[in-house]
């Protein structure tokens, strides 16, 4: 292993805070590592790191040392991207992370067509709801569902991710129709909850004609952080919720679900579906990838043709 290679190892455990981490990063042994980490110091003279049973914090020379560190790794990234521009078949490796519900949907198909297609590409996909650092854990493409946050990004918009209130045909049953917000926020409801985020208020307008719109917060005995738990809990009947339409896999009628306050307007979007890098000049292997999930959603999302009528809704 040459100090170049070290001096990346070296990066990953100072972003990642612990050899343990780092070294499931590298899908290495984290003994391997560490010796790898003392044997950079032993080449360049001095410690790089103090180590604790429960911490690593850098020396003052490991703080210098990491920003050359930081800055060969990005020269060789980049000179990887140069040689890779003139391959007219991508080819190497492409690490992805997705939410998990749009990675099952969307980008696995993605996947399957673009492997197929390019024989020299590997794969790496990671589905997570939590939004993992695409720089300090070396992802190639992130997908994202919100508003596009960090300038130090690239992010490409593949959709809008627009709202619809669902709820089963069994709950209408039970319940009755809701003819207004004020009849709806009375049933019980089912949202998305994770890390302090409660997805339990939205604008809905009160009048069709002048769009004026007000606040309305949802009640509802059950909160979970998965969108799939969420769509499957709408179809048992033991709620309402609002979902974004791109959650959807078929038609409403197959669900048996069905469209609420339909004449009244909700939010364009409730933030759009992006792909994010973290180089202006992506590779070929990015580039041919993010063109594929484009393909796969369709100019119009495809997820729109599932609900009859919906251009028609929401306005």
């Amino acid at each position: 292993m040459d100090i170049a290679t070290r001096l990346d190892l070296f990066v990953d455990v100072v972003k990642q805070g612990s050899y343990t981490k780092a070294a499931d990063l590298r899908h290495m042994d984290r003994s391997s590592l560490s010796k790898q980490i003392k044997t950079l110091e032993d080449e360049l003279g001095i410690r790089l790191l103090n180590r604790s049973t429960r911490s690593l914090s850098l020396t003052e020379a490991g703080k210098e040392v990491l920003k050359q560190a930081e800055s060969v790794r990005q020269t060789i990234s980049d000179t990887h991207r140069i040689v890779e521009s003139f391959h007219n078949q991508p080819k190497g490796l492409l690490r992805i992370t997705s939410p998990t519900l749009f990675g099952k949907r969307y980008v696995q198909q993605a996947v399957k067509i673009f492997m197929k297609k390019y024989p020299d590409a590997h794969i790496q996909l990671i589905l997570d709801n939590k939004k993992r650092s695409i720089i300090e854990d070396r992802y190639d493409i992130a997908f994202r569902i919100g508003q596009a946050q960090d300038s130090n990004l690239v992010a490409r918009k593949l959709a809008d991710n627009k709202p619809v209130i669902l709820a089963s045909q069994a709950f209408i049953e039970e319940y009755g129709m809701p003819k207004t917000p004020e009849e709806l926020v009375k049933l019980p409801a089912v949202f998305y909850a994770n890390d302090g985020l409660v997805v339990n208020r939205i604008p809905i307008g009160l009048d069709p004609k002048t769009g004026a719109s007000k606040i309305w917060e949802f009640q509802g005995r059950y909160r979970v952080n998965e969108p799939e738990l969420i769509l499957d809990t709408i179809k048992s009947g033991l709620g309402f919720g609002i979902l974004g339409a791109y959650m959807l896999d078929r038609n409403l009628e197959e669900l048996g679900l069905v469209p609420l306050l339909t004449d009244h307007t909700l939010p364009d979007s409730l933030g759009s579906i992006h792909a994010v890098y973290p180089h202006r000049n992506p590779t070929p292997l990015v580039n041919k990838f993010i063109e594929t999930i484009k393909d796969v959603i369709g100019e119009t999302p495809v997820w729109e043709s599932y609900i009859d009528d919906f251009s028609n809704y929401y306005k």
